[in-house]
């Protein structure tokens, strides 16, 4: 439980660096900025172990952030083409 927080809290503190290093408007308050934030942990753990080759590497600072940043871009491409809503498939 106490692990799992912390992951939470680590997510959260990454996706409010990569919002600050990459300034603009976006949808969605603290909860996508954790979401943006953990997933970019997963991200940078994948990218880590693509360029280390090791399948125990795990996600530092600097990863996590480069992780969230890629996938805030992604998102606001997305989000920016459809102007902010869904479109129906």
């Amino acid at each position: 439980m106490l692990s799992l927080i912390g992951q939470i809290l680590f997510g959260l503190v990454v996706g409010v660096i990569a919002k600050l290093l990459m300034p603009g408007r976006d949808p969605g308050g603290i909860v996508v900025t954790a979401i943006i934030g953990m997933l970019g942990a997963l991200i940078g753990s994948l990218i880590g172990r693509v360029l280390r080759g090791g399948p125990g590497y795990t996600a530092g600072w600097i990863t996590s952030i480069l992780g969230a940043l890629l996938l805030l871009w992604g998102y606001r491409a997305v989000m920016g083409r459809t102007g902010g809503r869904m479109r129906p498939v």
